[in-house]
Parts: C-alpha cells; structure tokens; sequence
C-alpha cells in the first residue's frame, strides 16, 4: 500500500486527474466561507474546495461524509453502521476543531465532550452545496476553526417554480427519498426540502453479528421577502429526527459487542436575518439571530426505559456584519457578535457566553492581485481575551496560472463541558494553531486541463486533553490535581501537522471528466510524555481519490471513484494498527425523458475488509438503484 502511494504521488506531477473541480480561475465561482463574503474563488489565497449539486447527484451520495472523504486533506473515520458517530478530521487535526455551518448556523455541538459535530446524521437531501475550507480560518469564523470550516448550503429558491425528488432501495433493506420544491414570485422566495432514509444497516461492532439499523426523517426551509430594492427579510429553518442503533462494551469482558443500545438524536438550526445593501451595493450590512438546538439521548433495554444518557446543547448568536467598498480596491468587511450557549447532561448545567468583533481588509492595488488582512477579538465570560490574525493573498496570472499563498490563526475556545463538569477546569486557556500553507493552480489546453499543488504546515498549542491524576499529585500543594481522584482537563498536549495536496483534472473531450486527488500528511504529537513523537490517532498519512465519467450521446452516464487511505495508528501509543483499504464504486444513470432519470451504484466492488476504527466494522459490497424527477 505504501508503494503504491509513493507511485501515485510521482504520477500526480503528469496524471490528469483530480477529485472535485478546480474552477477557471477567470471565471465567475463565487465562494463565501473564506471571508465569511461573497469574493471570487481567484481572489482567495487559501485552499478551498467546492461540491456542488451537479456532482452530488452524479455520485449519487446519500450522506455527505462520504463525500467529503474524498475530498484533499479530508480523512473520516465511523463507527460502524451509518448513522452512527461520525468524524471529519481536516489536514490531520482534531474532529473537534472542524468547524460547520448550515445556512449561517454555527452547529457544533454544546453538549459534547469536545464540542465537535457528528456528521453522522448529515444526509445530502437538501445539500445545494458545500464549501471546505482547509486550515486555521477564526479571523472570520471565530472558535474552532483550526482544522477549516465545512459550510454547507442548502437549496435556495429560484424563479419560478422548480422541483425535484428521488427515491432509491438497495442494500441491507436500505430506502431512501428526497423532495423539494422551490420558487419566487415578485418579493416573496421560498423553498421546501424533505428527506427521510430508514436501513437494517450493519454490526457496528466488528465481531457482532446483530445488525444495527437506522432511521432519519428531516426538511430544511427558506423564505425571503424583499421589502424594498436591496432590503428584505431571509428565514431559514433546518431539522433532523434521527435514530441509530448502536453496540456497547458489556459485562463482563467489557469488549465491543452486539448488544441492543439505541440512541435518539434531535437536531433543530435556525436562522432570521434583515439585509440592508445601500449605495448601489457598496455598503451592505447584515443583522441576524441564529439558533442551534441538540438533544441526544441514549437508551440501554436491558437496564429500562428511562435514558442512560442525555445531552441538551443550545447556542443562540446574535451578529451584525457589514461589507464597504468605498473604492473598486478596497473592501471592508467587519462585524460584532454575540454567542450564548448552555448544555445539561443530567448532572451538570452550566452556561457562557462570548462576545466578538472582527475586521478584514482586501485590497487589490492590481487587478491581478488580491490581499486580504483581518484582525478579531473574543471576550469569553470565563477564559478572557483572545486576538487572532490572518492573511492571505491571490495572484491569478493571465498565462492562466494562479499562486496563493496564506497565514491563518485558530483557536478552540474550551467547551462546557471541560470548564464546568465533575472533570472540568474553569482555569482553562483556549487552544491555538498558527498555520501558513502556498500553493500554485495551473490550466493548460484552453483548461482542459488543470492542475493544482498546496503545501501547508500547522502548529497547534495548548491543546486540551484529560489528564490522569496520581495519588501523589492529588495531595501535592498547588497541583491541579486536588481534590480530583478520577482526573482533570488541562492544557497539556501539543501538535504539528504539515503535508502536501495534488488536485488535477482532466477533460479531453466534453464527455469525459477525469478527476483525482492526493494528499500527504505528517502528524505528530509533541506533548511531553511517552507518546512524544508518535503519529496522531487515526490520521493516515497518505489518501488518494480517482473519479471518472463518461456521458454517451444517447444520455448514458457511467462512472466510477476509487478511493485509498494509507495505515494509521488507532491510539496515541501507535500500538494499534489501522491497515491501509482501497474501495472501489461503479455507477450509472439513464435518462427516461427529460424529466425522469433511472440509476444505480455499487459501493465498494470488491467487498473489501477495513476498519477506520479498531473493533467497528464498515460496509462490504453494496448495490442500490433507483429513480430521479426534476420538473421545471
């Protein structure tokens, strides 16, 4: 597996391929989530990727995971069936220092240990598009964008009337159905999406035999009125019902096993928002309430029906943003925000709140060449002050080459959890990143071909971990063990991660895409202690993904994506062993009429065996069809 890694890396300098699209840097992408503003993907100096609708249905992705598995310096890990948790690590940093966002909605779990997302439960239903942005980026976003930021977007409404649905059946008693219809008449816009997928699924547990089904049902809205040329109202409303099945460590070996756990997750985001936009567009201004609502409750039959276990986390953010352009160079986009969030689990409840204000600064002193600056601020109620800069610039030639170049700082507020509970510690300092990453992007052949290479390095400080307390620390003056038996939080772990990210593509004939990526990612852990120098848990050092498409004239789309992840460690001792897997998947799709598609996939052709965690098992062959409507 090593070899062929080392084969594919050489082979990306010449292979046209990559595994999503790298835009003409002359065209009109517009992306959001560097800047947290409407900018251009050719005035952006850091690494961002984008997938879009087309490319969802194309591969035919049911949960979004899944495609961000494949996507540069992406790696996920689950444990076992779908549904179950799920996380994203981005450029080998913790799954709890990726930030996500839906429609504007910070949704990174309170109640959580670490206060990290479960993308678990995100299904692609409603997914009009997700932005990935790779590095540490808190200039705009604030806590816990050190790893990037996953934003996703939902359907807008559009002229007219639109809808589409799909329904599909396949493996392990597996169905799934989406609808949605959207629209706009004079002021008023509006959009309505559904989704629900139920399946018997497989044993999480890697030795069971039981398997562990799922169910969700779910919709996302979005309503506009616009009372006024450039002024108008936006609402937008996303909820999830999920139920997943899970396998616990029962007695007496306490080992990973069959047993009949279920957990209930309630997830409810909300957005209302008024939009000013003033002098023909120059001076925009933006205020808004949002709201993220999770419950989790986890129930265990064989010790009755009350809950084992119950996470309530609730955040409410109130933000204004503005973005001037008192010249065509030079833009300000700047903003105040205000944060509460509180979680229960049954035996704490506890509360914080942080306040904001952040600045950027882009300028283009040549139309060739972009450059951004930020400064911002957090107040925490419990921890204090925290400054965080960043810059980055763009230089997009017109040889059709475009070099980026960027300096990011993160940082991770310390949860609720690890400030208030049995375990907690109110002395806590949030945990930083320093990160600094040049690229260069390349089209050849009137852009039938176009290649990409970043490189980046992160350092991250401060990191909270659980530390252990001796019996000798708990009686020793000063220590912060005293007084805790069954151990603390603190800041005591230290990180570094730098690697390398391919992207090609390649299109010799309008119905052929070939596409590909590689990224190579060092970790290390530089705590003090006996793991000083190991590789971080479950970050894979290398991972490649190879799509192709071919679009007969009769309408027949055929596919494939190969994806491959390299060995891992699945503890902090590199003492358990991850081997390296390589899943392959075919798909097709056949249009009936203009408004009816037939299709079908198999994931994983090979039936192949892995683990992304140690004793979980993941899904071996599986086939699924079905039909698609689109009416317009």
């Amino acid at each position: 597996m090593t070899k062929f890694f080392l084969l594919l890396g050489a082979a990306a300098i010449a292979a046209p391929a990559y595994a999503q699209t790298i835009p003409d840097p002359d065209a009109s992408e517009v992306v959001v989530t560097a800047t947290r503003a409407a900018q251009p993907l050719s005035e952006i100096g850091q690494a961002v990727t984008v997938i879009d609708r087309a490319e969802i249905e194309r591969r035919q992705t049911v949960v979004v995971s899944d495609l961000l598995a494949t996507t540069p310096g992406v790696t996920v890990t689950r444990n076992g069936t779908v549904g179950a948790l799920t996380s994203v690590r981005i450029r080998g940093a913790e799954a709890d220092q990726t930030l996500v966002v839906i429609d504007g909605v910070r949704v990174n779990d309170p109640s959580s240990t670490g206060g990290g997302f479960n993308f678990g439960n995100l299904l692609s239903s409603s997914v009009e598009r997700i932005e990935v942005l790779r590095g540490p980026n808190s200039v705009p976003w604030g806590s816990q964008a050190i790893g990037g930021v996953v934003n996703i977007i939902t359907a807008a409404p559009t002229e007219g009337i639109q809808a589409r649905a799909n329904a599909e059946y396949g493996y392990a008693d597996s169905a799934f159905a989406s609808a949605g219809v959207s629209g706009k008449s004079g002021p008023v816009s509006g959009s309505l999406t559904g989704g629900y997928l139920r399946t018997d699924g497989i044993s999480s547990a890697a030795s069971g035999t039981e398997r562990d089904g799922y169910r969700q049902y779910g919709a996302t809205g979005r309503v506009g009125v616009e009372f006024a040329p450039g002024i108008g109202l936006d609402l937008r409303g996303y909820f999830a019902d999920s139920r997943v099945e899970i396998d616990g460590f029962p007695a007496p070996d306490y080992v990973l096993a069959d047993t009949p756990e279920y957990s209930k997750t309630r997830e409810a985001y909300g957005y209302a928002g008024l939009h000013a936009n003033f002098a023909d567009g120059r001076f925009n201004n933006r205020v808004a309430f949002t709201i993220a609502d999770i419950n989790r409750d986890n129930y265990d039959p064989s010790f009755g029906s009350d809950p084992t276990f119950i996470g309530r986390g609730r955040s409410e953010r109130y933000e204004y943003q503005g973005d001037f352009r008192p010249l065509d160079q030079v833009r300000v986009v700047a903003g105040v925000e205000r944060e509460n969030s509180r979680f229960n689990d049954g035996f704490t409840f506890a509360n914080t709140g942080i306040t904001s204000v952040y600045g950027q600064l882009i300028v283009k002193p040549l139309d060739i060449l972009t450059i951004t600056g930020g400064v911002r601020n957090d107040d925490h109620d419990d921890f204090g002050s925290h400054t965080t800069f960043g810059a980055n610039a763009a230089l997009a030639l017109r040889t059709g080459t475009t070099i980026r170049a960027s300096y990011g700082e993160g940082f991770k507020a310390p949860t609720l959890y690890q400030l208030f509970s049995d375990y907690g510690n109110r002395g806590l300092d949030p945990e930083t990143a320093r990160n600094f990453d040049v690229g260069v992007e390349q089209a050849f052949l009137d852009n039938r071909v176009r290649a990409g290479v970043t490189y980046f390095n992160r350092r991250t400080r401060n990191q909270i971990d659980f530390r252990d307390c001796s019996p000798a620390e708990q009686t020793t003056a000063g220590s912060i063990c005293i007084d805790r038996p069954f151990g603390v939080y603190d800041n005591i772990a230290r990180a570094e991660a730098d690697g390398v990210e391919f992207t090609l593509a390649l299109r010799p004939v309008d119905a052929l895409t070939l596409t590909a990526n590689y990224s190579y990612i060092d970790t290390e852990n530089r705590s003090i202690g006996s793991d000083f120098g190991n590789d971080l848990a479950r970050r894979p050092r290398q991972t490649a993904s190879v799509d192709a498409d071919y679009r007969f004239a009769f309408g027949l789309s055929v596919g494939g994506t190969v994806t491959m992840v390299g060995d891992s460690f699945d503890d902090a001792a590199n003492t358990v062993r991850l081997d390296g897997y390589a899943l392959a998947g075919v798909r097709v799709e056949m249009p009936i009429t203009d408004q009816i598609a037939l299709y079908g996939r198999v994931d994983n052709l090979t039936d192949s065996r892995y683990e992304t965690i140690a004793g979980y098992g993941n899904y071996g062959r599986a086939a699924y069809g079905g039909v698609r409507l689109r009416l317009k």
